[in-house]
């Protein structure tokens, strides 16, 4: 009886401490894992969203850009970092919901190791070349890469991306033949195609849209069901003749999987008001994304869904990583 009493009294400690620990949540910086290099959508978003949330939390949100493996690496640092709330990761639909696909030996389950917090944003992708490339359409495009003996070079920012597969899926649906060219992250793609290093790459709006703006890009389409606004005179790529062609990307917040459902769910509502303030709409608007502003558990059923989704195209097409 002695024992036992010791025991439920150290448990007693123990639901005391945690709890209290959860009240005076965050009492320190918290550090937000973006697993691509700086300068990307993954990156901006986080940055654009990291301050407000700092303001409103009473700590500092502290970006760690930790890139590589298509943004496995940052991820699974994420995951083995404590789950107390001081450690949260950007989640896009590479990391999250393709790569347990592509990669058999992937050193985590996302449904398994984190926690859906909430989903930011969704963006269309684009397909863009560099103005010197012969082509001012995807048509032209196809006939290009279908006359040249060696097939076309592609940028992505990274293997195992919703970008690489959108290549895939292009060079499946055109029947041309086209070589990946993962980057780590979308700066450097896009640095090397404006350069001419690479002649066309596959990219989220938000950081290509200024260097098509720019004219340092040529936007031949975009990926989603409708046009955007910011880019009108873009045609999807079912209007440019590849119908049933469908890629988008999404943003969201996870943490460690065991991090207390009061941090999870005071992080959401924090998020959700960061997203409602009428400053950060416009920009996220301006960068042609789109605020999702799901909350944990439809985030959760979306992480579910896009990851059978995925994993069904990768297993049909054969995606291997090379």
């Amino acid at each position: 009886m002695k024992r036992i009493a010791l025991a439920l009294a150290a448990g007693l400690v123990f639901c005391t401490g945690s709890a209290a620990a959860q009240a005076t949540w965050p009492a320190q910086p918290v550090k937000w894992i973006v697993p691509y290099p700086p300068g990307g959508s993954t990156d901006m978003l986080a940055r654009l969203v990291s301050h407000k949330l700092g303001e409103r939390l009473g700590q500092p949100v502290i970006v760690e850009n930790k890139a590589g493996a298509g943004g496995n690496v940052g991820t699974d640092f994420a995951v083995k970092q404590p789950a107390d709330g001081y450690t949260i990761v950007m989640g896009n639909i590479g990391p999250i919901s393709i790569n347990p696909a592509l990669y058999p030996d992937l050193p985590y389950k996302p449904q398994r190791d984190l926690a859906p917090v909430t989903m930011l944003m969704s963006v269309p992708n684009l397909l863009v070349v560099n103005p010197s490339l012969p082509v001012r359409s995807v048509q032209e495009l196809i006939a290009y890469a279908k006359k040249n003996k060696e097939p076309l070079d592609y940028a992505t920012p990274g293997a195992g991306t919703s970008l690489h597969l959108a290549g895939e899926l292009f060079a499946s649906s055109a029947g041309v033949r086209l070589t990946h060219v993962p980057y780590r992250g979308s700066a450097p793609g896009l640095n090397d195609t404006v350069a001419g290093h690479v002649p066309m790459m596959f990219d989220n709006m938000p950081s290509a849209l200024q260097l098509v703006k720019a004219g340092k890009l040529r936007a031949l389409a975009i990926t989603s069901t409708a046009r955007s606004p910011q880019l009108p005179e873009v045609p999807t790529m079912a209007e440019a003749g590849l119908p049933g062609y469908e890629i988008a990307g999404w943003f969201g917040v996870l943490a460690p999987a065991a991090t207390p459902k009061p941090i999870i769910e005071r992080l959401n509502q924090e998020l959700l008001a960061v997203l409602a303030m009428p400053d950060v709409r416009e920009q996220i608007n301006a960068m042609g994304g789109i605020i999702s502003a799901e909350g944990p558990a439809d985030f959760g059923r979306y992480i579910a869904a896009e990851t059978d989704k995925w994993g069904a195209l990768v297993s049909k097409a054969q995606i291997k990583l090379q």
